[in-house]
């Protein structure tokens, strides 16, 4: 099991790695126990230019608990949708240090299958 500390020294190995730019901006997934996030970040000029969660309203009315596959499936989708409306369709995927199985997976295919390129 993953500590803090060992999840931070991922989470800033990732990030000097991973950079976002206004071509291809960086999707940042934050999983914690009761909820998902993500943003898609310029890094260049430092603006979160979209952003989902299990917390939004269109999400939060769709699912009954916000730490489920399914609710991350639907954060990966809304979050496609709407790059793709803001015509961003390639991003750099940050799983913030996090292991791409379970929850962190689940949006990333979602994500793809909606039709965004990482």
């Amino acid at each position: 099991m993953a500590t803090k500390e060992s999840i931070k020294k991922t989470r800033k190995r990732i990030r000097s790695k991973v950079k976002g730019t206004s071509e291809c901006p960086r999707l940042a997934i934050f999983r914690s126990n009761t909820n998902i996030y993500a943003q898609v970040i310029d890094d260049v000029s430092g603006n979160t230019l979209v952003s989902c969660s299990t917390l939004d309203k269109e999400v939060k009315e769709k699912i009954a608990s916000g730490r489920t596959c399914e609710a991350s499936t639907l954060v990966g989708e809304v979050i496609a949708k709407r790059s793709i409306e803001n015509k961003i369709d390639r991003v750099n995927f940050d799983r913030g240090g996090r292991l791409y199985h379970g929850r962190i997976k689940a949006l990333a295919d979602a994500a793809r299958k909606e039709g965004l390129n990482f």
